[in-house]
């Protein structure tokens, strides 16, 4: 398979969380992917531990709320990029970067303060090229307006 070449910001899908579309900061210097999630519940269904999670996809945008549910994949301590350790809920969902899809590993937490909703770290980032100097080379998805809160 022939490398996907990416700007260091793109605009994603994540079809399985009905998120059409999200910004996110392709981040190299990341290990794992982050999702943002203003709250994040556990939950037992059918003997199955899942997570409920809210998201606000797009930044300084809360009337457009997404809530989601997910099976636990795991529940791990996450370094963040100052070094500080945080537990933190993991799931896994497929991206979609223009017609390609793929299931990654995430993690859930708050990124208010951040100015991406999403990172998209290197071990998510199979026959990926990352372009430094370039931006939203796949364009911006349409956004499905039966989304908003």
């Amino acid at each position: 398979m022939n490398n996907i070449h990416v700007g260091w910001r793109e605009w994603m899908s994540l079809p399985e969380l009905n998120i059409d579309r999200i910004k996110v900061k392709i981040d190299t210097g990341a290990r794992t992917s982050s999702l943002h999630a203003f709250f994040v519940e556990p939950f037992i269904e059918n003997d199955i531990e899942m997570v409920r999670f809210g998201i606000h996809p797009l930044q300084k945008r809360l009337d457009v709320e997404v809530i989601c549910q997910q099976p636990l994949k795991d529940y791990r301590e996450i370094s963040d990029s100052g070094g500080h350790k945080e537990m933190r809920y993991v799931i896994e969902t497929k991206v979609q970067l223009g017609e390609t899809i793929w299931p990654i590993e995430m993690t859930l937490t708050n990124r208010d303060c951040m100015k991406f909703r999403m990172l998209l770290g290197r071990t998510a980032m199979h026959n990926i090229a990352v372009m430094p100097d370039r931006s939203y080379l796949f364009g911006r998805p349409k956004a499905n307006l039966g989304k908003r809160k």
